[in-house]
């Protein structure tokens, strides 16, 4: 398995207060760009999972739905998310 405990536990604890701060905006947004770059990999050798696909654009609409709620409750914890993560804007 790909996400195991141990890799969840070490995304929360680096975006997160601690490993335990399954909650906050950072560590799920850290968490859904795991899983998506993940799926994006699967898709470059499947190119017809469209299961996978459809999952993928689900992650993706999660991950923008909580950077938009991070832009509007704290502008600076979403610039440095974005930063440390790589990822566009």
């Amino acid at each position: 398995m790909y996400l195991t405990q141990e890799k969840k536990d070490e995304i929360f604890s680096q975006f997160g207060k601690d490993k335990n701060d399954t909650g906050s905006a950072e560590g799920q947004i850290a968490l859904f760009t795991h899983r998506i770059n993940h799926l994006t990999g699967h898709l470059k050798n499947n190119r017809k999972d469209f299961n996978t696909e459809r999952s993928l654009v689900k992650l993706v609409g999660k991950r923008r739905a909580l950077l938009d709620y991070l832009t509007k409750k704290d502008i600076n914890r979403y610039r440095a998310i974005v930063k440390e993560l790589g990822l566009r804007k």
